[in-house]
């Protein structure tokens, strides 16, 4: 009887594991990526210098992604923060600049599945970003300030393919800002004035693709490794703005490694503890 019933278990085990597999709710169902990276840095801000200054950028980012219901469920929604650091010096090697920004991206892109292993993706996404210039010799203006928001265009395209046994999902990315608010001291105009005297005539511009001819770039590779998933990545990060009389870019080209995790999100509304089989706690 007893290993009747251990047959009856064995052959019921795999239906089961089918039957949770078809109960997933795949809007709960994300991929969670942390990267960290360093690259080369390239920043000019005519505030500041005529001088451009060129550096080691270290850049850390973090990524969601997950389906949503929308549009019969073929379009997911992306949350994407990335912050990064850059120490750079002038082109005669006699003074320094440090410089800092921290971006979030999040937006919503419909999946055209064009084969089981392609696929291409296109939507709009809310980009804010805010950040810093320093320059350690200047006296006056040691610094400038960056903060911008923008409504950006983005594309993705999506190819899951193998090298001999090894399966690799490859993906290339492009955001491109298209509407946007900058803010931007006047040409020769100091943050005293802006924020002891109030005065903030000109200093909010409205900012699109003729100002502010950006975009930021992404191509990644997802490898298998053991039981983990790694990720190679490589940025390019273009930003550039010309506003009130003063022209400002950066650039970044980072080379970054992260590890992929697929985690699975239980609501829980009314805060209730899980069953205690299964708490850590």
């Amino acid at each position: 009887m007893t290993r009747f019933r251990s047959c009856i278990c064995m052959l019921a085990f795999p239906a089961m594991l089918y039957a949770q597999a078809d109960s997933i709710d795949n809007r709960r169902y994300m991929i969670h990526t942390m990267s960290y990276g360093v690259g080369h840095a390239n920043v000019y801000d005519t505030y500041l210098s005529p001088q451009e200054y060129k550096g080691i950028d270290f850049r850390l980012s973090r990524e969601t992604m997950r389906m949503t219901n929308m549009f019969d469920g073929n379009v997911s929604v992306q949350n994407f923060f990335q912050a990064n650091l850059s120490y750079m010096h002038n082109h005669a090697g006699n003074n320094n600049t440090f410089a800092g920004l921290i971006n979030w991206n999040y937006g919503w892109h419909y999946q055209f599945h064009i084969s089981e292993s392609f696929k291409v993706l296109a939507g709009g996404l809310g980009d804010i970003n805010g950040g810093f210039v320093y320059n350690l010799r200047n006296s006056n203006n040691p610094a400038s300030a960056r903060a911008y928001i923008n409504l950006a265009a983005s594309g993705m395209l999506i190819w899951r393919t193998r090298i001999k046994n090894l399966p690799l999902t490859v993906r290339y990315q492009a955001n491109v800002p298209v509407a946007g608010v900058f803010f931007s001291p006047n040409y020769g105009q100091s943050y005293y004035e802006i924020f002891t005297l109030d005065n903030w005539s000109g200093v909010i511009n409205f900012t699109s693709l003729h100002n502010q001819p950006s975009i930021r770039q992404y191509f990644t590779v997802d490898v298998p490794v053991s039981r983990s998933r790694l990720r190679f990545s490589y940025l390019w990060d273009v930003q550039q703005s010309k506003v009130n009389n003063l022209k400002t870019h950066t650039y970044g080209y980072v080379f970054m490694v992260g590890v992929v995790r697929n985690l699975y999100r239980i609501r829980n509304r009314d805060n209730e503890l899980p069953p205690p089989a299964i708490r850590v706690y």
